[in-house]
């Protein structure tokens, strides 16, 4: 790694910027175990520089990151003209991808009235607010409704899916997926116990973990089910992750207030999630609450959130 160079901002002095790293190296370092030497040391951190580019305009940024750790400690008051620049001289890039490394000017300008005792009002500290997520309104008793008329009993068995199996099995079960079936809707019935870790859809007698798992490679999640049964979570040990049509079946067509195509009673911990699912002829299933969608990944990229469900017997 090629770290040098020093910020300093407030009372802290960051004396390992590295200007190897970006988004995509950091997504190969830390997320999908790929690409760079793998990380050794959790409390290990890394800084750099990169281009949000995901709100109105541009803004040039420090990250820190490690392992279970990815937080922007800075924004840094670059002339605008040369943070647009940088974007535009990246080319086309799909919705997903709006997060970008700096280019050679973005450097040479940060070396030059930055770094090194440059000018320290240029750098504006981003406060870490500590935020109580909102698990909405409480779900009602399960003695409180009625009971659908039909009930849904979606495949609950892993299984490999192939790229264009996917299209037909959203469109099936009319789920909504915002690449392959925009008009889709699956209405749950989610009703509440006296575990508050835990809900019901009665429309698919399904019980669902509310929060889940922090991101890690399918081999640990798979760990973490087991881990979870052992002493079981809501009185139950039969636990596992879901399959692709029970986890598409929480997809909501709107955004909650938390910014994820779910019933906003599940945690936003877990924008994207593994399911029982591997792509043939190879990699893996996951599904995608922040952007609406299922998706693969190759099986060499496979960190994913982790949310379980059971079925009801």
């Amino acid at each position: 790694m090629a770290t040098f160079h020093r910020i300093q901002f407030g009372q802290r002095t960051i004396s390992s910027i590295d200007w190897e790293m970006n988004p995509d190296l950091s997504f190969g370092t830390y997320e999908s175990w790929g690409g760079r030497e793998r990380v050794r040391n959790n409390n290990e951190f890394v800084y750099y520089f990169f281009i949000d580019n995901w709100g109105e305009e541009p803004k040039l940024c420090l990250m820190e990151r490690a392992v279970k750790h990815a937080r922007v400690i800075a924004e840094i008051k670059a002339p605008p003209e040369l943070v647009r620049r940088c974007v535009e001289s990246q080319g086309l890039s799909s919705r997903f991808e709006q997060s970008y490394a700096i280019n050679d000017q973005v450097r040479q300008w940060l070396i030059d009235n930055v770094l090194e005792g440059g000018d320290g009002s240029l750098v504006v500290p981003v406060e870490e607010k500590i935020d109580i997520e909102d698990m909405g309104p409480a779900l009602p008793s399960r003695s409180a409704v009625d009971g659908p008329r039909n009930i849904t009993l979606l495949p609950a068995v892993a299984r490999d899916i192939r790229d264009e199996e996917a299209a037909g099995i959203v469109r099936h079960w009319k789920f909504y997926d915002a690449d392959r079936n925009v008009r889709g809707r699956f209405d749950n019935l989610l009703v509440g116990v006296d575990d508050s870790r835990v809900a019901i859809d009665l429309r698919t007698s399904l019980m669902w973990q509310r929060g889940g798992f922090d991101i890690s490679s399918h081999r640990m999640m798979q760990k973490r089910v087991d881990e979870t049964n052992e002493p079981g979570l809501a009185g139950f040990n039969n636990w596992r992750l879901p399959t692709l049509e029970e986890a598409m079946s929480l997809m909501e067509p709107q955004l909650n207030g938390k910014g994820l195509h779910l019933h906003p009673c599940f945690s936003r911990e877990q924008p994207f999630i593994f399911v029982a699912a591997r792509r043939r002829p190879s990699g893996h299933w996951f599904v995608d609450y922040k952007q609406g969608r299922c998706f693969w990944s190759s099986a060499t990229i496979p960190g994913g959130f982790g949310r379980l469900v059971r079925s009801l017997d």
